[in-house]
């Protein structure tokens, strides 16, 4: 699928919103935002590859990459098995056919002692609302919208050519899609 995506996270200090391709099969995530931390702008571009256990965050002003590890534990775009259901409800109004859309909010837990909430569409189970809590990184916030089912350009899950040669950074632990999410606003702080 491809759609818009909004993130706010590290503390709400981070606020961003951009496109997403989303491959379920191929466990991969291309986001590509622009935002603010504080008072500063920023352009990001990842990429996740689950299943490879790396993202990379792509620099197209200086054609660079930075590869860091990724945990592997994918976040689908639905509904995980272990997920329990929480509620049911009409966002927007139920008086009148076409004025509200039925959705089921879903919960359970993540890596690293964490929860999450997920807000997905009864009919079509369209995801509108991801929210994560660790104590690493505190509340992160993706929602979506405008989704189209198939993706346009089978490139944006593939690193740029000048990707192949970005080494790994091997922090101590892997980073969380929530927390990959949030690295911008990481580096600015650790800047200040």
């Amino acid at each position: 699928m491809t759609g818009g995506v909004t993130v706010m996270g590290f503390n709400g200090r981070l606020l961003s919103t951009g496109k997403m391709t989303y491959d379920a099969f191929g466990q991969k995530i291309r986001v590509r935002n622009f935002g603010t931390v504080g008072n500063e702008t920023f352009a990001m571009d990842q990429l996740m590859l689950f299943d490879k256990k790396v993202y990379y965050e792509i620099d197209w002003s200086k054609l660079s990459c930075t590869k860091r590890r990724l945990n592997a534990d994918f976040i689908p775009m639905q509904v995980p098995d272990d997920a329990e259901l929480m509620s049911q409800v009409v966002l927007g109004s139920s008086s009148s056919w076409g004025m509200g859309v039925l959705v089921n909010t879903w919960y359970g837990s993540l890596p690293g002692n964490g929860t999450y909430t997920s807000v997905f569409t009864e009919i079509g189970c369209i995801p509108i609302t991801i929210t994560g809590y660790t104590p690493a990184t505190g509340w992160t916030i993706v929602s979506t919208f405008n989704w189209v089912l198939g993706i346009t350009d089978p490139m944006d899950l593939v690193p740029p050519f000048f990707c192949a040669k970005a080494q790994l950074e091997d922090p101590e632990t892997a980073d969380t899609m929530f927390s990959a999410l949030e690295s911008l606003a990481k580096k600015t702080k650790d800047m200040k």
